[in-house]
């Protein structure tokens, strides 16, 4: 039997659920909280980045029936809306990990609709990234990627490097611990030429040596789909990030689910490995 798209889009339309826009005000330590009038509580403290790993495309599409595809996406669909609900509630970074260094194992059909949603994707929905201000950027092993995927990324950086509302960061073709290596390369490279003593490589050097240095670390890093692990997922900036995982699969995470991961983390003691001032 011959799969119908118009099905998928029934189901997408039934499971969405309008947004709500969270108005703002600035606390006195940098960070934003929402309106108690949206939220019912003053407290929410807003995080300036935010991390998701997109999990549970293939379970979501399976559970309804539906090719794998179908659940990707889905799941690409709902970056959109991710997009959205952050850009509502003053977060400033959100970076999402969309295929990772070891996604090339999967069967080739699933490798290559991805390769094409991720055009596509980018394509379809810049005009509305442009109009809320979403600037774009990439991080991975972007030289491996196919000609046409690159000439993608650097058009879309370049075309969005002047919007300043949020940084959506895309991780693709991207390895927590290829990410460190290629750092390490960097330096060594350095060392060899005569510029840089060993001695004087610190955790400083090493983070400016990583993909997007300008870019803070994550304060919040959230996967649904029931998973409780980090899958090769900025191994070096999560040093001290907060965590959230939900049963949620990634195509039906909601509004709702992003105000409780923030909730939690208004809850979190952040201490640095320090001790918390009275």
């Amino acid at each position: 039997m011959r799969f119908k798209w118009s099905s998928l889009f029934r189901v997408m339309r039934d499971f969405r659920k309008p947004a709500s826009k969270l108005s703002e005000s600035t606390r006195v330590d940098g960070a934003k909280q929402a309106s108690s009038d949206e939220t019912g509580d003053s407290n929410i403290r807003i995080p300036q980045h935010v991390a998701v790993i997109m999990d549970g495309n293939g379970r979501w599409a399976k559970n309804r029936n539906l090719p794998r595809q179908a659940g990707h996406r889905a799941g690409a669909e709902n970056l959109k809306a991710l997009c959205r609900m952050c850009g509502n509630r003053g977060i400033k970074y959100l970076t999402v990990y969309a295929f990772s260094t070891e996604n090339w194992s999967r069967p080739d059909d699933e490798v290559h609709a991805l390769m094409n949603l991720f055009g596509e994707f980018f394509r379809r929905y810049d005009t509305e990234l442009a109009a809320e201000g979403i600037r774009l950027r990439f991080i991975g092993d972007i030289p491996a990627l196919p000609e046409d995927i690159r000439k993608i990324i650097v058009e879309g950086e370049a075309n969005s490097i002047n919007r300043d509302n949020m940084q959506l960061i895309v991780a693709f073709n991207y390895g927590g611990r290829r990410e460190i290596v290629q750092a390490c390369q960097k330096l060594a490279l350095l060392v060899q030429q005569g510029e840089l003593e060993p001695a004087a490589i610190d955790e400083t050097l090493i983070s400016q040596s990583l993909y997007l240095p300008d870019v803070p670390d994550p304060d919040l890093i959230i996967r649904p789909s029931g998973e409780m692990r980090l899958s090769n997922f900025l191994l070096w900036q999560c040093a001290y990030s907060e965590f959230w995982y939900s049963d949620v699969l990634w195509p039906d995470f909601s509004d709702a689910h992003l105000d409780q991961a923030l909730e939690a983390y208004t809850d979190r003691n952040r201490r640095f490995g320090g001790v918390k001032s009275v």
